[in-house]
């Protein structure tokens, strides 16, 4: 039996503050759930609507709940929902190729720079501390699973670039060719707001500027999505590595 308790509970933690305040956060979804429990994250609560649901969970009860819209976060509630703990924050290893966001603010397009870095191998993901919360339902739906094997971290950007030994690459729309320049291992790419792109304060630090070119004849269209540009770039710099 579900309280009234834990119901306004689990509600609440649609809202980053509630998740800050409680250090919890939701998935929804079988495989996003596994894929959590099997990677060591600490489910609170684990819902399912009924027996069917084949949950990787033996430490607690399963809660059986045959109607999730009054906990979900989606129009269309899945099959099953869990309350994770947020875990810490794992310090960041000044190696390797490192992704940096300025500032993106839609959840499905971070939730698919996290997937796109796991796709990639790219461990690590830096974002500013006006990114969009990691822990938005809306980005870990968007993950699918991948949230689990990636260290994110949350961080001042421009102390993080200043303090770096790595070489910093940014997406420019005005940058050199990256089809045509060389891509180190170990480097920072920095992607920027889909709306205003780098931040002049971020710019000014980034000293190799990049840019996928547009090959249309129409010319027309004004930029990639953020998500799609960083597929791009992430696949060339592995490309060449």
């Amino acid at each position: 039996m579900v309280s009234k308790n834990q119901i306004k509970l689990i509600a609440s933690l649609h809202q980053k503050k509630c998740r800050n305040e409680h250090s919890m956060f939701i998935a929804e979804g079988i495989k996003v759930i596994n894929e959590l429990i099997n990677y060591g994250f600490e489910a609170v609560f684990v819902f399912v609507i009924d027996n069917s649901v084949k949950i990787n969970y033996k430490a607690k009860e399963v809660i059986l709940l045959s109607d999730l819209k009054k906990i979900s976060a989606l129009k269309t509630p899945n099959d099953s929902l869990a309350v994770f703990r947020i875990p810490s924050q794992i310090k960041v290893k000044n190696s390797g190729l490192i992704v940096a966001l300025d500032n993106v603010k839609d959840p499905g397009n971070l939730g698919t720079i996290i997937r796109l870095c796991d796709w990639f191998g790219v461990n690590q993901l830096i974002c500013s501390t006006e990114t969009v919360d990691m822990y938005n339902p809306k980005v870990i739906q968007a993950t699918m699973g991948s949230i689990a094997r990636i260290s994110i971290n949350y961080l001042d950007l421009t102390d993080f670039i200043k303090n770096s030994n790595l070489p910093v690459f940014g997406a420019f729309m005005d940058g050199n060719n990256v089809y045509k320049t060389t891509l180190p291992q170990n480097a920072i790419i920095v992607l920027g707001n889909e709306a205003n792109g780098i931040s002049k304060t971020i710019e000014n630090l980034i000293l190799n500027r990049i840019s996928i070119p547009q090959f249309g004849e129409r010319q027309e269209t004004e930029s990639l999505n953020v998500a799609m540009a960083t597929s791009i770039f992430l696949s060339e710099f592995k490309r060449n590595s």
